[in-house]
């Protein structure tokens, strides 16, 4: 286990308290959940990087809402089929 000392401004530390967030659960929730959004954000970033250098062009916005849609309604379709 590691001991952390982080300064903050007094409003911040005392709102924080107050919700509950300056235990050492909520901290370890907090910095787990940061810790996976950053590697996804750098995954996405490295796919770009990919799909930039193969040269494909960008989709538009009604492609990518078209293709949401199709998603939807086929994850929609398999929930309502028996199994």
């Amino acid at each position: 286990m590691t001991t952390i000392q982080i300064e903050l401004p007094e409003a911040t530390a005392q709102a924080a308290q107050a919700a509950g967030l300056l235990t050492p659960q909520a901290l370890d929730r907090l910095l787990t959940d940061a810790l996976k959004r950053q590697q996804v954000a750098d995954s996405l970033l490295v796919i770009a990087d990919r799909v930039a250098a193969a040269g494909i062009e960008p989709m538009s916005m009604e492609e990518i809402n078209a293709e949401v849609k199709a998603a939807r309604a086929e994850r929609r379709q398999r929930g309502s089929m028996p199994s």
